[in-house]
């Protein structure tokens, strides 16, 4: 092989390993919020694998009408709702609690403290259909049934 050729090829393996570099890295969504592998915290972005999450991200905007308010009173809920969207939706939730909690949703592995005046807030898109249970850890804690919620995500 020529040495022009062995650099071409040199040349070629540097420009696939950035371009796969650039595409790997997390990216703004639809929301302008950052990407990040299951982010959970205040606010949970949900980018990649449905098992995956981090301790942290920046909060989301304060609720809106698009978002679904779930309040807990003593780990738990007058009525367990069902929370539908279509898949490729932004999903919005906010859980108000008037004790520490901790709000984990199935599937999507995700999971956010709440406590009075701290609401757990998630906002991912919904990337898988089906129907994930939404539950209260400390009501699990407490000898109390844990489902608050469950999320259907219908095909688009």
């Amino acid at each position: 092989m020529s040495k022009a050729a062995r650099w071409s090829l040199v040349a070629l393996a540097l420009v696939v390993a950035i371009v796969a570099f650039v595409i790997a890295q997390p990216g703004e969504d639809d929301g302008g919020e950052q990407g990040n592998a299951g982010e959970t915290t205040a606010e949970t972005t949900a980018e990649t694998s449905p098992t995956a999450t981090a301790p942290s991200a920046p909060k989301p905007p304060p609720d809106g009408p698009d978002a679904t308010v779930v309040t807990l009173s003593d780990y738990s809920v007058a009525e367990v709702k069902d929370i539908d969207v279509s898949k490729g939706d932004r999903v919005r939730l906010v859980f108000k609690s008037n004790v520490p909690d901790s709000i984990h949703i199935h599937g999507y592995d995700l999971e956010q403290p709440a406590a009075p005046g701290e609401p757990a807030r998630f906002s991912f898109p919904a990337t898988i259909e089906g129907i994930f249970e939404i539950e209260s850890h400390e009501a699990e804690h407490q000898g109390k049934d844990a489902l608050i919620a469950r999320l259907v995500v219908e095909p688009s």
